[in-house]
Formats: C-alpha cells, sequence, structure tokens
C-alpha cells in the first residue's frame, strides 16, 4: 500500500514538474507585458508589483489596431473552419459509411496530399487567386487554400468507422436518406472529433502569417499575425519599451486559443458510439 502511494506521490511530482516547464513560458509572456521597465532575464519572472503596468497593451494599440486584427483573424479562422467541418464531414462520412467504387483510392490521395507541403503550392496559388481571380486583399483569398483540409477528412473517416453499423441500418429501414443519417445518428456521436478538428484547424489559420501576408497589403485586411510581424520589423523600436509591448502582442494572439482548449478539452477524451447499441 504504502509503495503504490509512494509511486503515485512521484508520479504526481513529476507531471507537477512538467506542468511548470511548459507554463513557465506563458507566464513569462504575460509578466513581460505588464512590466514598465523590461526586465529579460529569468528574475524577470517574478517582477516587483509597482513594475507592473498596462501601458504596453495601449503602446501597441496605438500603432496597430488590434482590435481589428482580430477581427480579420476571426474571420479568416472561421471560415477556414465552416469550410473544413463541413467538407470534412461529407468526405469522412462519404469514405467511411458509403460503399461506391474508388473509395480506397481516393482516401490514399487524401493521405497523399498530406505530405505535400504547402509552399510548394503557394506560387501558383498566389497567381490564381490574386491574378485570375482577382481576390487579393479579400477575406475569400485567404480562406479558399485552407477552405478543405485533407486532416480533418481523415479524422472524420476514423470516427465514423467506430459508429456500429446497426445504427445506420435502423434508421435506413425507418426511410433515414443519408443527410438525415449523417445528421441526426452519425453527428451527435463523433462530437470529440468535431471539437479536435475545430482546435486543431482553429490553431493553423490563428497563427499563419505566410500566406495572409503574401494576398493582403492594405493593414486594415491583416490579421493580427501579420500585423504583430510587421509592428516587430518596422515599428517596434520606436516604443518605450519594444520588448514589453511585443510581448503585450503575443498575449493578445495567444490567448483566445489557450482559452478555447482550456473550454473544451474535457471533450476531448469522452465519447457515446457505443451507448446507442445494446449488449
Amino acid at each position: 500500500m504504502r509503495r503504490a502511494l509512494g509511486s503515485k506521490a512521484a508520479l504526481y511530482v513529476v507531471l507537477s514538474l512538467g506542468a511548470l516547464v511548459f507554463l513557465f513560458p506563458f507566464w513569462y509572456m504575460i509578466v513581460g507585458s505588464l512590466q514598465e521597465d523590461v526586465d529579460p532575464s529569468i528574475a524577470g519572472a517574478f517582477p516587483n508589483p509597482g513594475n507592473l503596468t498596462l501601458d504596453n497593451y495601449t503602446s501597441i494599440n496605438d500603432r496597430i489596431n488590434l482590435l481589428q486584427g482580430l477581427a480579420n483573424s476571426g474571420i479568416f479562422t472561421g471560415g477556414v473552419i465552416l469550410g473544413t467541418v463541413v467538407f470534412g464531414t461529407l468526405a469522412g462520412y462519404a469514405l467511411a459509411v458509403l460503399h461506391w467504387r474508388g473509395r480506397g483510392f481516393v482516401f490514399g490521395l487524401a493521405l497523399l496530399v498530406q505530405v505535400v507541403p504547402f509552399q510548394l503550392l503557394m506560387i501558383p496559388l498566389y497567381v490564381m487567386i490574386a491574378r485570375d481571380y482577382g481576390l487579393a486583399d479579400n477575406y475569400l483569398g485567404m480562406i479558399l487554400p485552407f477552405f478543405i483540409n485533407s486532416t480533418a477528412v481523415v479524422i472524420f473517416r476514423q470516427y465514423f468507422l467506430q459508429v456500429p453499423r446497426e445504427l445506420f441500418d435502423a434508421a435506413r429501414i425507418d426511410g433515414a436518406g443519408e443527410f438525415r443519417l449523417l445528421w441526426s445518428v452519425a453527428l451527435p456521436l463523433v462530437r470529440p472529433a468535431l471539437l479536435t478538428v475545430v482546435l486543431l484547424t482553429f490553431i493553423g489559420p490563428w497563427n499563419e502569417f505566410l500566406w495572409p501576408f503574401l494576398i493582403t497589403k492594405e493593414a486594415s485586411m491583416q490579421p493580427l499575425a501579420v500585423s504583430l510581424a510587421n509592428f516587430i520589423s518596422n515599428v517596434a523600436a520606436s516604443t518605450s519599451n519594444p520588448f514589453g509591448a511585443m510581448m503585450a502582442g503575443a498575449v493578445v494572439l495567444a490567448a483566445p486559443a489557450v482559452l478555447l482548449f482550456i473550454l473544451f478539452q474535457r471533450y476531448f477524451t469522452t465519447n457515446d458510439l457505443g451507448s446507442s447499441v445494446k449488449g
């Protein structure tokens, strides 16, 4: 009994130390964003309360519009999530549940697409979207290259394969069509997949820099990640506390992703795939 308790205590100590190691950069970033007089040393992680201020947030907001950047990032990310979830569920359902010739070949293509780096396609995409479609400095031009995500298709397919076939057979006997099956039977049982796809998709476009930087030239259309990069390159040196202003911008950029994960992390380990099948 004592040995088991000792092992459990040691496990908690190791996990706590690991959590501190991973959380320290976030703590340091938050503290750095609040410091009036910069202290980039390790001691700066434990500042004097009299040295804390919100002036860094005001300083960076005076040079780049944080709310406009957040709105642009939200529109860009929301559009990508919408396309990823809609097309991912439809394609994943078709690959997992429907039987049609060439299904395995299409799934192989979905896997193959994941090994093609986006940078390889960036120049032809830019020519097509900016020159042929005229969608430069446009939300649609930012969203289109990421509108369909093969990783989401694979995730949904694997979850749909776990749904018991009996549920689909029973619904078909009751006269349900395929869209009814997808909406009323399959989707409620794969909520962890939906949340996983939403979170993974959110992180990508929210932090995406290169493509929005290429496709947008107007500052009013740029997502926050691009605005912060421009601030660091061109404007940060003109502020009284460049380090604090950069940390403040990083906090604003990271906060939505961290908050989203904290709110929905408990759903990633739960599913009800077997709850509707008796026996």
